[in-house]
This record gives structure tokens, C-alpha cells and sequence, in this order.
């Protein structure tokens, strides 16, 4: 986080801060003192930390996004305030599986989101003692919580509907329109790429499951853990009706990324993501036949995670050919 300053008394956000805010989580008769910081975030996000009652609070602003429209920011505001509160609704509101508080959210103030800040140390932390410490241990513990939560979720959103994979292939579409169009892959190699995904089209295990609420964004960031089992998940922006191992994919290509950008080995993740996977898998009445199942599934959805993070600007033109090709050989 960066430290920015104290918001000004005179910034309308202050007193909907005092007026608004603090009053729901039981803090009145105070003049606060905000201190600002900055949260990295797709979005525009800050922590507000007052310093005489100690109350920290969380304001997501979807205004002020490039290329986002004022209807768009209104949306992606309702969506993410609805989709904690529906969360929350059913059942994640303490241990071992939480959802943040959301307080109030106002479109008059940048199309703002406030929320509880909750205290956890992020899945990334957890990677990278691993790699750098040899800290293999806990980051077995965390992800067999994160497994628990994940099922947790998918299992109490469950639908009657069969998945319609032929969205995940149109996500695909418009990642690999990313690659092109900001030079990150040529003609050729994109067509071999359309290629390899119409091939997973037409594999029937592909539409099998039902469609469950997936977070959508399961990035190492995203997931805060406390003690034991405890799991909190926050940017909940995303979230979704989709093939449960959207998530799982998801989380799977962001540990074999952080494997090969840090140690250059990829085959040092498999240990950790068939760990989370069959924690995942134990959920279910027969595990076997589960761990069957989403093993079989799970490949689209890490070549495409490595695909993903292969748009990021921070990313160096030798890795991102080694996220190329390894997204390649995943998804064939």
C-alpha cells in the first residue's frame, strides 16, 4: 500500500464517511481523521484508516476507469455490491469461510463501493515463502482451505443448468484479441492458438458439469487467509455462473506462474496444484471420480490463466514467450 495523505475535511467523501459509514459499525460522536492509502487494484481502491477510533475502511471507485462508461461503472458498482451481500446471504459471514461486510455504495461519489477491510495475509505471500523459504507446508495448509472454500461456494450455488462452454471459448476469443492487438503475438500463432481451443470444443466433457457461482478473479491477491481453515475472498466484481473449474484453472495457473517467473522450473507447481486439486476433489461424495472429472477440465482453464497473465504490461518479452509456450503445450 502507499501512504497518500489524510482526506480533507472539505472532500465530500469525508462526510459520507462519518455521516453514512461509521455509524453502521457502531462508531459515532467522533470527528475522524482519515488516513489514505492506496491499494494496487485494477480498480481504483483505498484504504481509509481513521486514527483516533482505528476503523479501516474499504473504497472501491469504478469510476474514472479508461474506456469505462458512466452506465458501465454504475453496473460493474450494483454488481459487486449485490454479489457480496447474495455471498453473504448464504452463509459466509464467519469461520471458516468469509465475505466482507459491504456498507453502502454511491454513485454520486465516482460510483464508490465501501466495505469492511478485513485482515488476512493474501495467497501470494503464502507462493513465494514456499519458493523462497521453503515454506512448502503452509502453502499445503492455505490451499486446502482455499479448496474448501472454493467447493464450499460452487456446491451451495449449484444450478439445474448445464455449462455453455461456448463462453469460456468467447472469453478466450477476446484475450487472444488482446495478445494481438497490443503486438504480444502474431497472426499465425493466434490461429494455431483458435485452433487448439475449437479442439476443446468439441470434447464433450467440456459441457458435462452444472453451472455453480464462480468468483471469476481467483487471483493470488484475491484470497486472504487467517488461521487454520479461515478463508476470506474479496473483488468480487466478476463473479459468475460458469464450469467450476473455471476457478479451479484459475488458481492452478496462477501457482505454476508464480513457479516458472520465480525459480524458471515449472514442474516445481505440480506438487502444490494436484495437492489443491484433490482437496478440491475430497468434497465431493466420490472423490476419485470427481478428481477424474475436473483434471480433465482443468487444462483449457490454465492455458488460459497463462494467457491472461501474458497481457500484463510488467511482463518481459523472454517470459512472456515462456507463458506463450507453455499455454500452448497446456492446451494441447
Amino acid at each position: 500500500m502507499n501512504y497518500l495523505g489524510h482526506l480533507s475535511k472539505n472532500d465530500p467523501l469525508y462526510g459520507y464517511l462519518r455521516y453514512e459509514i461509521l455509524p453502521q459499525i457502531g462508531v459515532n460522536g467522533i470527528s475522524p481523521d482519515f488516513r489514505v492509502y492506496m491499494i494496487q487494484a485494477s480498480n481504483h481502491v483505498y484504504l481509509y484508516e481513521d486514527r483516533r477510533s482505528q476503523t479501516r475502511l474499504i473504497g472501491k471507485f469504478f469510476g474514472g476507469i479508461l474506456d469505462r462508461s458512466p452506465q458501465a461503472a454504475f453496473r460493474c458498482m450494483e454488481r459487486e455490491f449485490n454479489n457480496l451481500n447474495h455471498l453473504r446471504g448464504i452463509g459466509f459471514t464467519g469461520c471458516p469461510h468469509y465475505i466482507p461486510r459491504p456498507l453502502s455504495h454511491n454513485a454520486g461519489l465516482n460510483y464508490v463501493l465501501v466495505e469492511e477491510f478485513c485482515y488476512g495475509s493474501p495467497l501470494n505471500d503464502f507462493i513465494l515463502k514456499a519458493i523462497w523459504e521453503g515454506a512448502r507446508e503452509a502453502l499445503f495448509q492455505k490451499l486446502t482451505a482455499l479448496a474448501y472454500f472454493l467447493a464450499t461456494m460452487h456446491n451451495r450455488t449449484a444450478t439445474g443448468d448445464r455449462v455453455d462452454f461456448n463462453r469460456d471459448c468467447s472469453y478466450f476469443d477476446r484475450i487472444m484479441d488482446q495478445l494481438k492487438n497490443w503486438g504480444h503475438i502474431g497472426w499465425d500463432e493466434a490461429q494455431e492458438f483458435y485452433q487448439l481451443k475449437d479442439r476443446w470444443r468439441e470434447k464433450g466433457f467440456m459441457w458435462e458439469d452444472n453451472q455453480v457461482l464462480v468468483h471469476g478473479d481467483v487471483t493470488p491477491t484475491n484470497i486472504l487467509f487467517g488461521n487454520g481453515l479461515w478463508v476470506i475472498a474479496i473483488d468480487l466484481e466478476r463473479m459468475k455462473l460458469a464450469d467450476r473449474v473455471f476457478d479451479a484453472g484459475r488458481v492452478a495457473g496462477e501457482i505454476k506462474h508464480f513457479f516458472m517467473q520465480y525459480t524458471g522450473d515449472k514442474w516445481l507447481a505440480e506438487p502444490f496444484i494436484g495437492h489443491f486439486l484433490w482437496e478440491y476433489a475430497g468434497h465431493f461424495p466420490d472423490r476419485d471420480r470427481t478428481f477424474a472429472s475436473i483434471t480433465r477440465r482443468v487444462p483449457f482453464h490454465l492455458g488460459l490463466t497463462l494467457l491472461r497473465i501474458a497481457r500484463n504490461s510488467w511482463i518481459t518479452g523472454k517470459y512472456r514467450r515462456q507463458l506463450l509456450d507453455e499455454a500452448r503445450g497446456t492446451l494441447r
